[in-house]
């Protein structure tokens, strides 16, 4: 798996899908009645963002990481 998501991309999907699971688990325990279950729903960003790979990114062909600098063949390099 190659990394395509990049770190601000990342950093979203963490704090969506954690707020997402957060709610539902308030919700099952009768704390909050607003989500329901579609808050588990926010494992799948919770988890493309922990990971920094994201299956539908890969088969669009899609990235968000940074790209790298190429060195050419006579140039210094830092």
């Amino acid at each position: 798996m190659k990394e395509n998501v990049g770190s601000k991309d990342r950093a979203v999907r963490i704090a969506v899908g954690a707020v997402l699971v957060l709610l539902s688990l308030l919700d099952n325990i009768g704390l909050m009645s607003s989500i329901g279950s579609w808050g588990w729903i926010g494992i799948v960003p919770l988890a493309t963002g922990l990971l920094n790979f994201c299956p539908l990114y890969s088969v669009l062909g899609f990235s968000t990481c940074p790209v790298e600098k190429q060195h050419h063949f006579g140039e210094k390099q830092d």
